[in-house]
């Protein structure tokens, strides 16, 4: 008889690359290695000089771009420091912390609103800013090993997916409609230039309720420079014109087509004041290139290039939906030089690879430690294969037949004094074909200086301006971006924009003798998301939102308390307080992380143990705080908690001091389980049915508030307890108090937290997101087993979405303790946009494909889309040695065959609610009747796993815990290392478990009946095995 502890030969060919323990050391010639690791090798070969051809390939190449799996582990990994220095190297101010909060907590809209709040063009700055040299250069986790956060990625993941919701944006709904505002507020705005900052400054005057603002752009679309001169691969076209649909959603008015000139067709500022307008922001950029003399008679014809000239023909012939016209590449070809070590210049640089240049030279006159130009922009030319010669001054520009054929440089270098100089013994020719020329900008069109009068100009031919208010010498004008002279990124020209808002806003006030706060009060990003109600009642009490703070270490004090209905809380449990012949004194160390997560050190613990007791202020404080706290915030509930003995005096003494100190509510800590119990307080009376029935009673006859018992979940059946205080008439539950524990042992055998010379520990309460499936079984079991029986939930509440969770299990409120210990009271911030957006998105039919927040998941690797190269050659192949090259050959002759502009982007549409948005109490208990016993559960309808192979990175994760922990049913080729699921998946989902990348494996139905392998066949007597 077969040996049914062994695998079948099927299975042990399935296992033939399955981790196993050597015996040996390994041993393999170098020779071999090197050949092999070809196969294996993801990045590029070093000796690649020519990886393929770019021509017409203008897909992302950011290296910041991130899925949604890369942006929850980034916005993780941030600490949300205190007085964040990234947001202080944010020209703009972007609260980073705040931003980045949401992020990791799935509240994607709340991300957008922090960024859009402070920055109006937030999208495009995720994608283009030098966050090197801004908010990233400031973050403190430079100082550590892994490096510091991709900020900028973050940022362009948040808004893209709000961009995904089609949500529009509305002005602060707490302000005064604009029919009611001053007749100030409807004074005529001019904006001249579409660009970054008009686009800000429109944006901001909108929101502060300016009604009569017209944006004049020259040219016939809209964007200004992040349209013209950023390429389509850094840039697209839609993010530039959603961020002016949502300026426009404002009521601000585009206008194409007029310049500023002094031409019979264009505008001047003279015109503007004659036509009403009562300000006017000039931010029209630096039209001119700079220019060098032996350039002066180059011509297009012969192959030469300003940065002016360059990047725009590109975008006309590159961005969908930027022009009507079916612009064409420069048809570039052989070798390029650019000149220049700007942004622009290494945009000019990739750009040409694009337009069919087969070899790229970036020369400039320092060196390397001078380059201005951010490393984003650097790694992408050089991983492209450009060539840089440092150390190099243009001399003279070589011209046959008509056309460019070299130049020549000088060799510079720097004298004793720092200064650079050229060294004319030292001379190099470089062939060229074509010349693109980045010096810079400047302005030196006389038509629009004259169109400037009456300004003042600098000593650089700029309008003079005040560099804090942007005034000019006419205190009607203002100005921004690149011509105030101090802006130099597009961040920096949204932040003119902004600055510029309000003091044009202060000056209109002026003229009509109003006044307005010393202090810039602008106002934030909103939405309809904005006015979803999220208050609820429980028990006669109105809670402006289900959040509230535990009774725990952040309501240590009264002025903790305070503090946290400053920031928005709508609730608060006082730290759980006794009688004086109670009270108590701790012992340290008594709060450590916890081991749940692995070694997770900083913030972002899963759990965390602590061996606290109740508070060590007396009743009489805790009395006199709620008096005080109820006075000044009459609107946010108070609930005193308390902890006696099983004494009926203790408890009718201590629950009418509350009562009368002004107390919503009564909490009766029951479930302390650590140290009150070995006093017969907490855990020792929370776990017996008679002793909690009889608490209950006597609290109830001594007060008229509610009271709620805070429950245990160290006992065998919660659901009794909770049915016995319901019987006691408390008026509902706290579901529930920590889980007792053991956190971890040294190797020295001692725990941690130990106390004094003889390391004692004892056991412990561990909270967070550790118990929260303890938590919500609790609540669920209780919701189900007394319907209506209000509960207050708290265990692992650190999100909005896992707010959202309870409610559904049944709870009414929410109480909040751990994730305030990973971080601060802002929080609330966080969790209330959070909870507004998911209840806004279920009236959204158009998204009823998403889970929550998030998208479905886009086949990408790395966030890219990934090409569909299966529709092309009719299979898949993986992302690594040969199997890429043939990749990037096949993308390559497709690129140059498609048509770029053929798609253009697609008209926006709003997407509105079609169905009533929900309220809190319309979440509550949803999923109860979907939690059933086992014996319901349909073992008919099975499902089973499909990989998606376009996003697998080959790592073998799902075969191998296939392997050993589960049913043998994926392979692994050893060549491609592509996994594939066999008939033999019996849908047990560990596969997707512990897949690193989400929806790389899929749940989907069974197709055929499902036949469980029985090792033995039923019916049939087992038959011994015979022995060896």
């Amino acid at each position: 008889m077969a040996y049914i502890s062994k695998d079948v030969p099927d299975i042990e060919n399935l296992l033939a690359l399955n981790p196993k323990i050597g015996k040996h050391a390994s041993l393999k010639s170098s020779t071999t290695t090197k050949k092999v690791k070809k196969h294996w090798k993801r990045n590029q070969e070093k000796s690649c000089s020519d990886c393929g051809s770019l021509k017409n390939n203008f897909d992302d190449v950011k290296h910041t771009t991130l899925s949604e799996r890369g942006a929850l582990k980034e916005a993780n990994r941030c600490l949300k420091c205190a007085d964040a220095p990234c947001q202080k190297s944010c020209p703009t101010q972007l609260d980073v912390k705040s931003f980045i909060t949401s992020i990791a907590n799935k509240n994607y809209y709340g991300s957008a609103k922090s960024i859009f709040s402070d920055n109006p063009l937030g999208l495009t700055c995720g994608m283009v800013c030098p966050t090197s040299d801004l908010c990233v250069g400031g973050c403190n986790l430079y100082a550590s090993e892994e490096g510091p956060i991709n900020i900028g990625g973050l940022q362009q993941f948040a808004t893209e997916v709000f961009k995904d919701m089609k949500i529009p944006q509305i002005r602060d709904p707490s302000l005064p409609p604009l029919e009611s505002l001053p007749s100030s507020y409807r004074s005529k705005i001019a904006l001249m230039g579409c660009g970054p900052a008009s686009i800000s400054c429109g944006t901001f005057l909108a929101r502060l309720g300016y009604s009569d603002i017209t944006v004049f752009e020259k040219e016939n679309f809209i964007g200004g420079l992040s349209s013209s001169e950023i390429p389509q691969f850094r840039l697209p076209y839609d993010v530039v014109s959603y961020e002016v649909d949502l300026m426009t959603d404002l009521g601000v008015k585009v206008v194409c087509g007029k310049a500023l000139s002094s031409g019979t067709m264009g505008l001047t500022l003279q015109s503007l004041r004659n036509d009403g307008y009562k300000a006017v922001f000039l931010g029209i950029g630096l039209p001119n290139p700079k220019k060098i003399p032996i350039f002066e008679k180059l011509t297009q014809e012969m192959g030469f290039f300003t940065s002016k000239d360059f990047l725009p023909m590109v975008s006309l012939a590159s961005k969908p939906g930027m022009c009507a016209c079916k612009s064409q590449l420069p048809s570039l070809h052989g070798r390029v030089i650019v000149l220049g070590v700007g942004d622009t210049a290494f945009d000019c640089a990739t750009s040409a690879l694009r337009c069919g240049a087969k070899k790229v030279f970036i020369v400039f006159r320092k060196g390397f430690t001078n380059i201005r130009a951010v490393p984003e922009e650097m790694d992408v030319a050089i991983e492209e294969k450009c060539e840089f010669l440092p150390f190099f001054s243009p001399k003279e520009v070589v011209v046959k037949e008509g056309h460019i054929s070299a130049m020549e440089f000088l060799r510079t270098e720097q004298d004793d004094e720092g200064n650079w100089i050229e060294d004319e013994d030292q001379s190099v020719k470089l062939k060229a074909d074509f010349i693109i020329s980045a010096f810079g900008s400047t302005l030196h069109d006389d038509s629009v200086k004259k169109a400037f009068e009456p300004l003042k100009f600098n000593k650089w031919g700029l309008p003079e301006n005040n560099s804090e208010t942007l005034q000019c010498s006419e205190p009607w004008v203002f100005c921004g971006g690149d011509l105030a002279g101090v802006a130099q990124t597009t961040v920096e020209s949204v932040n003119d924009g902004k600055q510029a808002s309000w003091h044009m806003h202060k000056y209109i006030q002026s003229t009509f003798d109003l006044k307005v706060p010393s202090q810039p009060e602008l106002p934030k990003f909103y939405t309809a998301i904005d006015l979803v109600d999220i208050s609820v009642e429980m028990c006669g009490m109105k809670f402006a939102n289900p959040f509230g703070l535990a009774s725990a270490t952040p309501t240590t004090s009264s002025p903790m308390i305070r503090r946290a209905f400053e920031a928005g809380w709508s609730f608060a449990l006082t730290k759980t307080f006794a009688l004086d012949k109670d009270i108590v004194t701790n012992v340290s160390p008594r709060i450590v992380r916890g081991t749940t997560s692995g070694h997770t050190f900083g913030p972002g613990q899963g759990s965390f143990l602590n061996i606290e007791l109740i508070s060590e202020k007396t009743a009489a404080y805790w009395c006199k705080s709620v008096t005080e706290l109820k006075k000044d915030f009459p609107e946010k509930i108070i609930v005193a908690s308390l902890m006696c003995g099983y004494s009926k005096e203790d408890w009718i003494e201590l629950g009418q001091m509350a009562e009368n100190a002004g107390a919503d509510a009564l909490e009766l800590n029951l479930s302390c389980p650590h140290g009150m119990g070995e006093r017969g307080m907490g855990l020792a009376c929370g776990q017996d049915t008679e002793l909690v029935r009889n608490i209950c009673r006597w609290v109830r006859a001594a007060v008229k508030i509610p009271f709620f018992v805070k429950m245990t979940p160290n006992i065998t059946n919660i659901v009794d307890i909770a049915t016995a205080a319901k019987e006691g008439h408390a008026d509902g539950v706290t579901a529930t108090n920590t889980v007792s524990g053991l956190m971890g042992l040294k190797p020295s055998g001692s725990a941690w937290p130990n106390i004094g010379k003889e390391q004692l520990t004892t056991y412990g309460g561990v909270s967070g997101n550790a118990i929260r499936p303890i938590a919500l079984k609790a609540v669920a079991a209780i919701a189900k087993a007394l319907p209506g029986f209000p509960i207050l939930a708290t265990g692992g509440i650190d999100s909005a979405e896992a707010g959202l969770q309870f409610l559904h299990a049944g709870a009414s409120v929410l109480q909040v303790c751990s994730a305030i210990h990973n971080q601060d009271y802002t929080l609330v911030d966080d969790y209330i946009t959070g909870l507004k957006t998911l209840l806004y998105l279920k009236s959204l039919d158009n998204l009823s494909d998403w889970d929550g927040q998030s998208p479905p998941t886009a086949l990408h690797q790395k966030g890219k889309p990934v090409p569909m190269i299966a529709d092309i050659i009719g299979k898949k192949l993986p992302s690594f040695g040969p199997y890429q090259l043939k990749k990037d050959e096949i993308i390559t002759k497709f690129k140059q065959e498609v048509d770029i502009l053929a798609e253009g982007i697609p008209q926006r549409t709003i997407n509105v609610p079609k169905k009533p948005i929900p309220s809190v109490k319309d979440m509550i208990g949803i999923a109860l009747p979907m939690i059933a016993s086992y014996n319901e559960l349909d073992n008919k309808q099975q499902s089973v796993a499909v990989i998606m192979e376009e996003m697998c990175i080959n790592c073998g994760k799902c075969y191998m815990t296939c392997n050993d922990s589960g049913y043998q049913a994926i392979t692994f080729d050893p060549e491609t290392h592509l996994p594939k699921i066999t008939e033999d998946c019996t849908g047990c989902t560990l596969c997707v478990s512990v897949c690193p990348i989400i929806d790389c494996i899929r749940m989907v139905p069974r197709t055929t009946p499902y036949t469980p392998k029985r090792g033995i066949p039923l019916n049939l007597k087992s038959q011994a095995i015979p022995a060896m």
